[in-house]
């Protein structure tokens, strides 16, 4: 097996829906077997970026707000989405300000990743920020937000209990409980 090479292969394709944010395209497909059928893909126009920020006593910084697509109430570490060709860094030091009122002297990229690769091309990245400096928050007028200070292993107890389910939270917090663990924190 080729792993470079692409099995599927495209009949046709048309674009169902478009954005300043996604553009859905419905691609006409012949399966990796060879059977005729649809593939929908969602390409994202802004990189996903996300903040895990900790204080020198290992607090981290929770958002909390309510997700239309969900239906529901979600704690999620700061996080945003950076324009085609803005920097995924100053990205993510304005969504922590915006959201915490946070800014940090130090960063370091700890996750890259793909969110929902079998329907979109959205790809991540979650920065950890320390040396934290307090200002003031300045939200987004779509952003209804609650924030709060936990210490970090509360955070990673939330995930464990599936209080926080989304998946640049999920993946940071995880991240860097296995960096302090391993001894990298």
């Amino acid at each position: 097996m080729d792993l470079h090479h692409n099995p599927w292969t495209i009949l046709s394709s048309e674009q169902k829906y478009d954005n300043k944010w996604i553009q859905v395209t419905e691609h006409q497909v012949l399966n990796p077997s060879g059977g005729k059928g649809i593939y929908g893909v969602v390409h994202f126009k802004n990189a996903a970026v996300g903040v895990i920020a900790l204080d020198e006593q290992n607090n981290t910084y929770l958002v909390g707000q309510f997700r239309f697509p969900l239906e529901q109430f979600s704690w999620e570490i700061p996080e945003g989405g950076g324009a085609e060709g803005e920097d995924t860094l100053e990205a993510a030091k304005r969504e922590l300000l915006e959201e915490t009122g946070l800014v940090a002297k130090s960063w370091v990229p700890i996750v890259k990743m793909h969110l929902s690769n079998s329907v979109c091309d959205e790809a991540g990245i979650i920065y950890l920020a320390r040396e934290l400096e307090q200002r003031v928050a300045e939200p987004e007028e779509t952003e209804q937000l609650v924030t709060k200070k936990v210490p970090f292993e509360e955070a990673y107890q939330m995930v464990k209990r599936h209080e926080i389910t989304d998946s640049l939270s999920v993946a940071a917090i995880q991240k860097v409980k296995l960096m302090m663990l391993e001894g990298e924190l």
